[in-house]
This record gives C-alpha cells, structure tokens and sequence, in this order.
C-alpha cells in the first residue's frame, strides 16, 4: 500500500518533495480529532483554542537552558559594540520587525541597534511578497546591506525551521563570524542545525492545520520577548525592574519617566522635575543625580563610565555626609 508519504513525494503538481517535507513537520500535522470544528458553537471553539494557548508558556519553559544561553551569548556581543538582528519570512518576521521595533522607546537604543528583516522587505509586513522566503541570498544581501560584522548577533525566526530565508541569514551571519540564533518550533529542524544556539520550541500541532501564526506565533513572541528584554537587563538599561533608559517621546511616557523616578528615588515632584530638567529629560540620569548626590554632568560622567549601568555609577557616586 502506498503511504501519504510516498504519494505526495511522487505528486504530479512538482511539489511533491515539500508536500513530503512538510508532512514530517509536527508543526503542519493534522489533527483529526479537530475536523469538525467548524460545526461547534463559539465558546467551545474558544475553550479549545484558550486550552491550546495555555500549553505554550511549558513548552517554552523547556528550552530555557538554551534561551538563557542564547541571551548570554548576545548580550557579551552588544557589550562590544554589537547588533541584535532579526531574520524570518511571514508571521516570524514580522514578530521580529515588532520585537525590534518595541527596543528604542522601551530601552532608549538607537534603531540600528536592534533590527528586524523580513523577507521581501518593509513592503511585506502587511502584503505577503511572493518567493521571498524561499530565497538564501536575498538573506544574505540583506544582511550585507546593514554591513554585518562578528560583533552582532543575528536570530533566524521559522515555526517550520525550513524557510530558506531564515536559514540563509544564519548560515550567511555565521561564516561571518557572527553570533547565530536558530529559533523554531520543530525539533532537529535545519535552522537549529544550521546555528550555533537553536532554540527549538515545540508547541505541537495547531488548531487550524499548518497556521503557525497561532501556538508557534505565540511561542516565537514569548522567546523574542525573552531574548531583547533580559538582554536590555544584562546591559544595564533597567535599574531592578524599572525601565530607567525609557525615551519620553509621548504624553504617556513622560508621565512614566516621573512615575519611574518617583519610584526609585521616592523624591518629591519638585525634586523630580528639577533632576529631569538637569539631565535634558534622561530618568537614569535624573536618578543618579537624586540617588548619588551629584550634579547632571557628573551624572553623565559616571554613567559614561559605568558603561550604562546605574548601579555602578552609584556605587562610584562620590555622595556627601
């Protein structure tokens, strides 16, 4: 008898060899069990859906040796000078480009510092461009375009861990010299094998067949979340779980800037706004010149030297008694 398996690898629609690639891919399985959810009732497809959600924090969990190691690995790199850069095509990509795009007004980072590609360029974060996963060197260019060095790190985003796209960036990144991250959500996938840290997270098949926009998605989120965030930690760009490099370019934020100085000075508004308007609006600035006695230039001196880190710079504040 011949297999599902053996059919598709010998398709007459010249697609045989992916259909059977993607076949093996627990990610793509179908799960028979669901076939008929189209005809439940909408709270029940939610229950199933929301229980589906709830397995991915565990699948996560399991890799955390890996992503930790990972973070370890990237933020040694961005110590030096160093990118953090996204690569994925689809869904992957674009919860790279949002990743990325989160860093400046959260972390106060400059744009080039953390940056999200996506296959077929800023064009396809909302209109899919056609072929462009299936392109190795076009990964490649577009990482030859941001003038890749050995100092940064670049992270290939694929649920299958197939996409030539995402692969390609690594492989390219890595006989560069560059850190490489292979983020999927199958086991023993190309992009894992291809990197020096794969993170294969694996949530298992989705609700809808093949739509790895929903548990993969959701798994890929909370590891790129994982990723910039602890990364940020490591460098200094929060004091405890405060975002003191936070970039006030809103009403919103502003407001947060003073909350934030409040919090961990427990100054009085005057004193804070006074701190902020010494230290052109910086909240880490401001809290050192509150916490450690000195003056906004000093400041910005001991910041300078701490490389950033503002309990450092505190601890070498030379306070008055």
């Amino acid at each position: 008898m011949t297999s599902i398996t053996d059919a598709d690898a010998t398709a007459p629609d010249g697609y045989g060899e992916l259909r059977a690639q993607l076949a093996t891919l627990t990610t793509e399985a179908f799960r028979p069990e669901l076939a008929d959810i189209d005809q439940l009732a909408t709270a029940e497809i939610a229950r199933i859906m929301n229980g589906e959600d709830q397995t991915v924090p565990a699948a996560v969990a399991a890799r955390l040796p890996e992503i930790s190691a990972a973070i370890d690995a990237t933020a040694a790199r961005m110590a030096r000078g160093g990118r953090l850069i996204y690569a994925g095509a689809g869904t992957a990509g674009r919860l790279g480009v949002l990743d990325a795009s989160e860093c400046p007004p959260t972390f106060n980072t400059d744009p080039a510092d953390v940056v999200g590609l996506i296959a077929g360029g800023p064009s396809a974060m909302i209109t899919a461009v056609e072929g462009a996963e299936d392109s190795k060197e076009l990964a490649a260019a577009d990482l030859d375009a941001l003038g890749l060095t050995a100092d940064d790190t670049v992270v290939g985003i694929s649920a299958s861990g197939r996409t030539p796209y995402a692969i390609g960036a690594v492989e390219h990144a890595r006989a560069k010299g560059a850190l490489t991250i292979g983020l999927s959500c199958n086991a023993d996938s190309a992009l894992g094998g291809a990197a020096e840290h794969p993170v294969e997270v694996v949530v298992g098949p989705e609700l809808l067949t093949g739509s790895t926009r929903l548990k993969a998605g959701t798994a890929q989120k909370l590891v790129l979340n994982m990723l910039s965030t602890i990364t940020m930690i490591r460098l200094g760009k929060t004091y405890g779980n405060l975002m003191v490099d936070v970039r006030a370019s809103n009403e919103k934020l502003r407001a947060r800037s003073r909350r934030i100085v409040s919090l961990a000075t427990g100054a009085s508004d005057a004193e804070i706004e006074a701190a902020l308007a010494a230290t052109d609006g910086e909240v880490k600035n401001a809290i050192l010149t509150i916490l450690g006695q000195v003056d906004g230039p000093t400041a910005a001196t001991l910041l300078s030297a701490s490389d950033g880190h503002l309990r450092a710079a505190l601890a070498a504040a030379p306070r008055t008694t």
